[in-house]
């Protein structure tokens, strides 16, 4: 069995595959869930996307469960070719994602929607070309710029996608954010349209069911894509 790991840093994601196929997931295991978990599988290999640990730090925890422990580094060799200028810069997550989309839509050129702490656009082709994209702010940062930057405006949290003329200072708020963001959405999708055609839209990341069944274009929320995309490299890298 392959464990793909997504850890950042306060909660990991797990997926568990066995001959190719996603067969468990886990969300928000703190780190020490994350060992006993990884301790009771036993899994084979493991793959592990972080932003808070180094190679070093997991092959000394998992080393006693198997010595198949592999960081997705800037310098992992990846099934896909990066046409980015600094590729050294280029987050993981980002790369998985898109591997990901590849996975599961080899027939169609893809843009990956990464909707988290900043929301990642992301183009790749059917020749796996990954073409680059967008790095915006996230929902949350979102509402915490206006709090931040200003005397009298409140900090709100995301409560859906309300109408679009608000009729107070908090309607007005959450109208600018989330109506805002939808519209920023449906405008790249469209302008990547004009990039490449044939194009599958693919969601990952903690806001995606806000905005996923209000964008103009056919969809599809894939939470697990990263860790779909783990797998994809781990395997290539075995092989």
């Amino acid at each position: 069995m392959n464990l793909t790991i997504d850890l950042g840093n306060t909660y990991a994601k797990t997926g568990l595959f066995e001959a190719g196929k996603l067969i468990e997931t886990n969300w928000k295991l703190s780190y020490e869930e994350l060992v006993n978990y990884v301790e009771t599988i036993r899994p084979q290999r493991i793959m592990v996307s972080s932003v808070s640990y180094s190679e070093e730090q997991l092959k000394e925890q998992f080393s006693e469960i198997t010595s198949e422990i592999y960081l997705l580094k800037n310098t992992t060799p990846v099934p896909l070719t990066k046409r980015y200028d600094t590729p050294e810069t280029l987050g993981a997550d980002r790369v998985a994602a898109t591997i990901g989309a590849r996975v599961l839509y080899p027939e169609n050129n893809c843009v990956v929607i990464d909707m988290g702490t900043c929301i990642t656009y992301d183009l790749v082709d059917i020749d796996d070309n990954f073409h680059g994209g967008i790095i915006s702010p996230g929902v949350r940062m979102r509402f915490k710029a206006m709090n931040t930057f200003t005397q009298r405006l409140p900090l709100l949290e995301p409560d859906g996608i309300p109408t679009l003329i608000g009729k107070s200072t908090k309607h007005a708020m959450q109208s600018g954010v989330m109506n805002g963001l939808l519209a920023e959405i449906n405008g790249f999708i469209e302008e990547y349209n004009k990039v490449l055609t044939n194009i599958n839209v693919i969601f990952c990341g903690g806001d995606a069911s806000n905005f996923a069944n209000r964008i103009k274009y056919p969809n599809f929320v894939i939470p697990e894509l990263v860790l779909i995309g783990l797998n994809r490299i781990l395997e290539y890298n075995v092989k």
